[in-house]
């Protein structure tokens, strides 16, 4: 079987965990697929993250009436743990960056970064939908 996930933004990744106590980073898409992880992760642990975080944020923008009446867009889902925060924002259509940290992490600064990040790589990390899965044979 052919490895179609090259990492290739992994490095860019690694640039959004340069705030202290930043742990992991994941680009991942709407439908939970693997985009692209920070060194620090295993591909696999990266790949059931991704998958976890798809329904994480597909929770969030389903209870964005919670917070108003009217149609509210989602720009953010934060998690907070005892162990740390989860960090989640969308980066490009169908696209979303994750980032892990411990709790002593300046939120703010993470957020920031994360943003940034997104505004840089711009069509990089758009992922449309993905069409037929048939064969091209």
């Amino acid at each position: 079987m052919i490895d179609h996930m090259t990492n290739e933004l992994g490095w860019m990744l690694d640039e959004v965990l340069k705030v202290p106590h930043a742990r992991h980073a994941i680009l991942l898409s709407a439908d939970g697929m693997l985009r692209a992880h920070s060194a620090g992760i295993a591909r696999d642990e990266a790949d059931r993250q991704a998958a976890a975080l798809s329904g994480l944020q597909s929770i969030s923008r389903s209870t964005a009436e919670f917070c108003a009446p009217q149609e509210t867009p989602w720009h953010q889902t934060l998690v907070e743990f005892a162990g740390g925060y989860v960090f989640l924002i969308a980066a490009g259509e169908g696209a979303y960056l994750a980032v892990s940290a411990s709790p002593d992490v300046d939120m703010e600064a993470v957020t920031y970064r994360m943003h940034k990040m997104v505004d840089r790589l711009g069509k990089e990390l758009t992922s449309p939908p993905r069409q037929g899965t048939g064969s091209l044979a």
